[in-house]
């Protein structure tokens, strides 16, 4: 499957893609022709593997029977040929005859990595209100790359959006001094409303209740569902768990349990952590 974003280079468009496109986007360029077939071959695997990337890379093809100008201005000595132009200057290449990893291996240096994909696709999610869906690629990029402080900030933001405030603190204690950005001190500030939110005097005071009468259900389910309001879902799934442990019948407490971990993201360690214990206690 070759690229979207390929475009065939002439003396006509020349100056507009390797000089001009090139400020924008890196400009792989393949020189072929038809007497060679490796050179073909390169053609093609080139525009396999940078299929997916064309907000990064145009794949620019140069026909040396027809546009030999064009391979002479590039010193091209022999055939297969690759080269990456930036800033309308060549900066890497290939030459010879490659295999699919020799390929990958040299587009891995200038192709964004999954993380870098995850990481904007979580950044777009927060500004569209979707905390969940950011929450969940965040932290796969987290997953990927654990000491980028980028990804490490994005992932706080998000997990302070669905209330995981010890998750958030944990990241941003993390963040180095250098990178402790106008971006940071924003979520410390939110970090510390969050915390005064997570503790309000409607929670405090169904604690205080719920310690007096540790068993009293209806105490139980009114406090999992003030924590889950706050977003403390640690919190809901615990106190209901413990409940449910105790008493395996309580199906209102069960089913309670099973919409708080409904509400988690995709992918929340916490969802399976409880999803795990409840199964064992059922089976």
């Amino acid at each position: 499957m070759q690229s979207t974003n390929t475009v065939e280079i002439t003396l006509e468009n020349f100056q507009q893609v390797i000089l001009e496109d090139s400020k924008e986007k890196l400009i792989l360029v393949t020189f072929w022709a038809d007497q060679i077939p490796e050179s073909i071959e390169l053609k093609d695997k080139l525009a396999g593997a940078v299929q997916g990337f064309d907000d990064h890379i145009v794949l620019a093809t140069v026909d040396c029977q027809t546009q030999q100008q064009i391979a002479m201005q590039f010193g091209i000595q022999g055939l297969p040929t690759a080269v990456i132009v930036k800033d309308g200057q060549p900066i890497d290449g290939l030459s010879g005859p490659q295999t699919d990893e020799s390929i990958q291996e040299f587009l891995e240096k200038y192709l964004p990595k999954p993380q870098d994909n995850l990481l904007k696709q979580a950044k777009q999610a927060l500004a569209e209100g979707d905390a969940n869906s950011a929450y969940t690629q965040a932290l796969q990029a987290y997953q990927l790359d654990s000491d980028r402080a980028d990804i490490q900030l994005v992932l706080a933001d998000a997990s302070l959006e669905i209330g995981k405030i010890e998750e958030a603190k944990k990241l941003l204690e993390a963040i180095k001094l250098v990178d402790q950005d106008s971006y940071y001190q924003a979520l410390v500030a939110k970090l510390e409303l969050a915390e005064e939110a997570a503790d309000s005097p409607e929670i405090k005071t169904l604690e205080q209740a719920l310690a007096k009468t540790p068993d009293d259900v209806e105490i139980i389910h009114k406090l999992a569902a003030q924590y889950s309001q706050v977003n403390r879902y640690q919190d809901a799934l615990a106190l209901l768990f413990k409940r449910v442990q105790k008493q395996p019948s309580d199906d209102e407490s069960k089913r309670l349990l099973l919409d708080v971990m409904k509400a988690l993201p995709d992918g929340d360690p916490l969802a399976s952590q409880y999803r795990r214990k409840l199964y064992t206690l059922m089976y």
